[in-house]
């Protein structure tokens, strides 16, 4: 009888100051996101029992990227964004 043998591995990242700080902007804008589709689901549910879905939130995020005060978001990358909207 074989036996699968589990390894883990322990690995640290030393960014330099640049990457530092378009993780931090990543993270910031990935938070942001993630609180206003939250805010957009949780309304739609309050005030009209209506459920919104990935796909809604999506379009939501595109239009979201195109008003003058959001405009940041498109700064960084969509892959994050995206990934935010899909653990909502």
């Amino acid at each position: 009888m074989a036996r699968a043998v589990k390894r883990a591995f322990r690995f640290r990242f030393y960014p330099s100051s640049e990457q530092a700080c378009e993780l931090a902007r990543t993270f910031g804008c990935v938070r942001l996101v993630y609180n206003m589709a939250l805010q957009a689901r949780t309304e739609a549910w309050t005030l009209r029992q209506e459920r919104v879905n990935y796909n809604a939130t999506s379009s939501m995020l595109t239009a979201w990227k195109k008003t003058d005060d959001l405009a940041f978001l498109n700064e960084v990358s969509s892959v994050p964004l995206q990934q935010t909207l899909r653990h909502l």
